[in-house]
């Protein structure tokens, strides 16, 4: 079966109203490309997971895309408050809005789990914390072999995962190099998993340590956006647009500036305009 296919096919196939969906990438790789997609497809009461929710899942959330969120760090990069995440909590606009917080490690062993098959994970950590007082999925349990008390939390392994990578090969297998983060647990974890990338090539010639190739069975759809992460960056092909994630704390600040700039800048554009925004930023 051909997985390559355009994002608005790879959208439209896997990515339903009511679905959990995980948009992973920490820094480096975030596909802005395909929120964007998701966002003009209209897609409702989603429940978005991501370690760190930055103005990827601002966005979604300000266009009423997102019911529930999963995460672990709400902020905007460099500047800090997520706007319209705060307005749908505080004020339910657009609408009301679920949290689910964890510490960075339950949602990295979370993902671990999920990538494994395994129903829950089991770590060292939340100890003297007050965050399982407000979240019932944060629990504990006692090692069988030491008496230990340890945190436990659900798996995460959400019915769509959708990750950046720099390259697909021609019979579908994906190259991931730089700040990995978490794309690798993530893409084995979704029940679906879809993948933009910058360029689809032959082979990879080049193959080094610092690098993640996954393999093609673990890939259902995989869409070639060139500049798919901007205003996040691609080791190897831009840089990180510094200026775009602080012009966000201004956009997002007022409700009707914000509907305007995405109308200006997600509704009426496509994915093949993200490979104009990376001028100027070319590695």
């Amino acid at each position: 079966m051909n997985k390559f296919m355009s994002l608005s096919e790879a959208v439209t196939r896997h990515v339903h109203d009511e679905a959990s969906v995980a948009l992973e990438g920490f820094t480096h790789l975030i596909p802005h490309a395909a929120a964007h997609e998701i966002i003009r497809q209209q897609r409702k009461n989603l429940t978005l997971v991501r370690m760190t929710p930055d103005i990827i899942y601002d966005q979604m959330i300000g266009m009423g895309c997102v019911s529930k969120v999963i995460f672990s760090y709400a902020g905007n990069p460099g500047v800090g408050l997520l706007r319209r995440m705060r307005d749908a909590i505080e004020n339910g606009w657009p609408n009301t809005l679920k949290t689910e917080e964890h510490s960075h490690s339950a949602m990295a062993n979370a993902w671990e789990a999920g990538a494994a098959g395994l129903p829950l994970a089991v770590f060292r950590g939340y100890r003297g914390a007050q965050l399982a007082s407000v979240n019932p999925n944060i629990r504990s349990l006692t090692c069988p072999f030491t008496g230990e008390k340890l945190a436990a939390v659900p798996a995460l392994a959400p019915d769509v995962s959708i990750i950046h990578a720099q390259k697909a090969s021609a019979k579908g297998d994906i190259l991931i190099e730089g700040i990995i983060g978490v794309q690798k647990e993530a893409a084995l974890a979704g029940k679906k998993t879809i993948v933009t990338v910058e360029e689809k090539v032959d082979n990879f010639d080049d193959i080094h340590p610092n690098l993640c190739v996954l393999p093609g069975w673990s890939v259902d759809a995989i869409c070639v956006v060139p500049g798919g992460a901007h205003p996040s960056y691609t080791h190897g092909y831009y840089r990180r647009d510094n200026a775009a994630y602080l012009e966000w704390d201004k956009i997002s600040a007022d409700r009707e500036q914000f509907l305007k700039w995405m109308d200006d800048n997600v509704i009426n554009a496509s994915p093949e305009d993200f490979a104009g925004r990376i001028e100027g930023l070319m590695q």
